[in-house]
């Protein structure tokens, strides 16, 4: 098990980040035939810009819920990001004055902060009950997430990292600098998600005639409706009988913050940056591929973690299983 609260995938199990740590070799493919041993560093990271500084935001987020004593995960790297760009976000509120004078958009911040929170959590517990039956785990556009470091994977699990080269980079460099030791064999593959990354991801030695679990953590949003149509078709071709798949699928609660974001100058933009993925058609669109979809229900998951999510909670998120032949 991954996590241990209420959760809607299952019951039990040990917190996030418990466990005995397991020192796996980390892979870095260079390229599809090439992979980097431990001790060589990576190149310096740099500051992170557009799409790729959002995850340096959604970090700061994890750091944040990571400090409380009621947490719902405990990401012990977050912080590390963060002082690695320190002023990476100079318009974001640091006092109460400064918060306090946001009026009635302050709330909108609350509610991206608890809506980053709760997806981080079931995309926890989604990992948890899917490498029951994989053993091989796809984070695609994965981000600074830490997963790889902090949960405790079943044995022989392998999870595959893919981003932009500089976004890991960048990632990689701070975690070295703490030390960090992933629980599972890490594998990470720099590649461009909308050009030819499932010939990276083979290369790297994904195994398409096994099960695998994939996660689109804040991925879709960001892609045009062609765009998250190709990638999800990308994920299909190398997906297995069994094999799972979950992603955010708030298409009306996107549209609304979306809006509301665009009047904020901290968040406008980062807002300006979403195109709305597949939208509303994403269970239609995965049904007819041979998946089998299901809807999870935002408010019904918030209350699940006893965490409601300020102001009317709206969207949620995708799971999906593939079909057998």
């Amino acid at each position: 098990m991954l996590t241990s609260s209420p959760a809607p995938f299952h019951d039990g199990g040990r917190h996030p980040g418990a466990g005995p740590r397991r020192g796996s070799v980390l892979f870095v493919a260079d390229a599809p035939s090439s992979r980097r041993e431990p001790g060589r560093p990576a190149p310096p990271g740099g500051p992170l810009r557009g799409v790729g500084k959002t995850a340096l935001g959604v970090a700061i987020v994890r750091a944040r819920e990571s400090r409380r004593d009621d947490r719902l995960f405990d990401d012990p790297y977050a912080q590390a990001f963060a002082d690695a760009a320190p002023g990476a976000f100079p318009e974001i509120p640091q006092t109460g004055e400064q918060r306090a004078a946001l009026g009635p958009l302050a709330s909108v911040g609350a509610a991206f902060y608890a809506h980053a929170v709760i997806r981080t959590r079931f995309f926890d517990d989604y990992l948890a009950a899917a490498t029951a039956g994989c053993r091989q785990v796809v984070l695609l556009a994965a981000g600074l997430d830490t997963r790889a470091f902090r949960l405790a994977w079943p044995g022989r699990t392998t999870v595959f990292e893919i981003d932009l080269p500089g976004v890991l980079a960048f990632k990689d460099t701070v975690l070295a600098a703490r030390g960090a030791v992933p629980r599972c064999e890490r594998v990470v593959v720099p590649a461009d998600l909308r050009e030819d990354w499932t010939a990276a991801l083979a290369g790297a030695g994904f195994d398409r005639a096994g099960p695998a679990a994939w996660l689109a953590e804040g991925l879709l949003l960001y892609l045009t409706a062609q765009e998250a149509g190709r990638l999800l078709t990308g994920v299909s071709e190398l997906s297995a009988p069994g094999s799972q798949l979950s992603f955010e699928h708030d298409p009306a609660a996107a549209a609304t913050l979306a809006g509301q974001a665009r009047e904020m100058a901290a968040l406008r933009p980062y807002a300006s940056l979403w195109k709305g993925g597949l939208g509303g058609e994403a269970p239609r669109w995965l049904a007819g591929r041979g998946w089998r979809p299901r809807v999870h229900d935002l408010a019904a998951v918030a209350a699940a973690y006893g965490r409601p999510v300020p102001g009317p909670a709206r969207g949620g998120f995708l799971t999906a299983v593939r079909a057998g032949p």
